[in-house]
């Protein structure tokens, strides 16, 4: 006779399964969800990736210089594409998101390489019910603490983020109080510095002999990056990265407009930072990463970079902390000179 899979799970002290499209007093903290297909990086899935937000990161776009720094047998899967892969992964317990306000201490613990397979395991890690306010349906934050594996068990990506889901009509207040504010975002100094352990930095400092590269830095040293970026393909990128959130898809469910997901406005932030620092090798870690209003398709994205520090590597260049800030323009009309702010991310790069 078959067992119940939700008896057994109980019995042994574990939380019970949490439903399709849960809503947030269905989740309980340590609950374990991992039944998001797994993902193989291939080229057609970067290239429409780097179509949407056009990012000109040298080891994704050129496969020679990749193999020639980093060591792989294939390309180098953009961080970005990695990240929205895990991302899209993990939002199956959050289908029923409002907005996702948070990442924290993410740090991408080896390179991907396109045709690798990847896996994403999500833990609810805290739960907060929001206070109740008249006349708006109750909603509650929760913490999750995404882990992401290769087709190998090896460990590629791990971090945090915070999303806010509504409570079903009628609930009962949950009791839910943990401290979402408390998450760390210290990231692991000797994990960013074994991320690209044994890369031949110098070879990509020859190969891209023209800009600044890390000697050429400064901490405080900052730009405005010329021009926006419109937002488009938006529905197309949810879809390619398996991210299930209704808000992302279905103006009705978003509150009459589509909201765009997270992962767009980090991808056309790191696209324009590669505008501004093209030596840019590659990203190995967000420090902390913060949604500050919402965007729309058709909004124009405007970015400044600042340096924020810059940590020598032994074998040559260096880990360097940036911090990008990130406006829309809403509608891409430009009437609006200074924009709304919708991004703060503090993110750890590595130059040659």
């Amino acid at each position: 006779m078959p067992v119940d899979p939700s008896v057994s799970a109980q019995a042994a002290g574990a939380p019970p399964p949490i439903p399709p499209a849960p809503w947030f007093d269905d989740l309980e903290r340590g609950a374990v969800l991992g039944d998001a297909p797994a993902i193989t990086l291939t080229a057609g899935l970067a290239a429409a990736h780097q179509a949407i937000l056009g990012d000109r990161l040298r080891l994704a776009l050129d496969a020679t210089l990749a193999a020639r720094v980093t060591g792989l047998d294939a390309p180098l899967a953009h961080p970005a594409l990695v990240c929205d892969i895990a991302i899209g992964q993990s939002t199956g317990v959050t289908q029923r998101v409002r907005a996702n306000l948070f990442y924290r201490g993410l740090v991408l613990l080896r390179p991907v390489a396109i045709g690798d397979t990847l896996r994403t395991t999500t833990t609810i890690e805290a739960l907060r019910e929001n206070r109740r306010r008249e006349g708006r349906p109750p909603t509650g934050l929760a913490v999750l603490h995404m882990v992401t594996v290769d087709q190998h068990d090896r460990t590629v990506l791990d971090f945090r983020r915070c999303a806010m889901l509504p409570l079903r009509p009628g609930a009962a207040p949950t009791g839910h109080a943990d401290d979402v504010d408390a998450v760390p975002d210290a990231l692991d100094g000797e994990a960013l510095v074994r991320a690209v352990d044994g890369w031949d930095l110098a070879a990509f400092r020859t190969a891209s002999p023209h800009g600044r590269h890390a000697d050429g830095l400064a901490v405080g040293d900052r730009w405005q990056v010329v021009g926006g970026d419109v937002v488009s393909s938006a529905p197309e990128l949810a879809r390619l990265s398996l991210n299930v959130a209704v808000v992302h898809h279905d103006a009705r469910e978003a509150g009459g407009r589509r909201l765009v997901y997270g992962g767009h406005t980090i991808g056309i932030a790191a696209a324009q930072l590669t505008r501004a620092l093209p030596n840019l090798v590659t990203i190995v870690g967000w420090r902390r990463c913060d949604h500050l209003a919402p965007v729309h398709e058709g909004d124009t994205l405007r970015s400044a970079v600042e340096v924020t520090a810059i940590d020598p590597l032994e074998a040559g260049g260096a880990l360097v902390g940036l911090r990008v800030d990130v406006r829309a323009d809403g509608g891409g009309d430009g009437t609006d000179d200074d924009g709304t702010p919708v991004l703060a991310w503090e993110l750890i790069g590595v130059m040659a």
